[in-house]
């Protein structure tokens, strides 16, 4: 994948696309990203009791969290001028790997 972990992103299909995020985690087996503050869900939890048993543990009740997002579905944001850009990967002269933007040609 070519989306990380810091990355500024922009959603560009479903119900935020448009909205702009950073990428809180990635999960490359299934291919999908979470972004900060974007495709949010509402989840049941339990309470759940201190791991010490002094004091308060988690509440329980209904509690929004961010949602996995394809990674097909989201671009990541060119940072010289905060438009969405394709990523490519090439070889630098000391043989690592970079990412670049396909529209400015800059590294990211």
């Amino acid at each position: 994948m070519r989306i990380r972990t810091d990355d500024q992103v922009q959603i560009i299909s479903g119900k935020d696309s448009g909205k702009q995020g950073r990428v809180l985690r990635t999960n490359p087996k299934k291919q999908t990203v979470y972004v900060e503050n974007l495709n949010m869900v509402k989840r049941h939890q339990r309470a759940q009791p201190s791991p010490s048993g002094q004091g308060p543990g988690k509440d329980g009740g209904i509690i929004e969290m961010e949602g996995p997002v394809h990674v097909s579905n989201v671009m990541l944001v060119d940072p010289t001028d905060n438009r969405p850009t394709r990523v490519g990967i090439r070889t630098t002269e000391d043989g690592k790997r970079q990412r670049f933007s396909k529209r400015t040609q800059e590294a990211i």
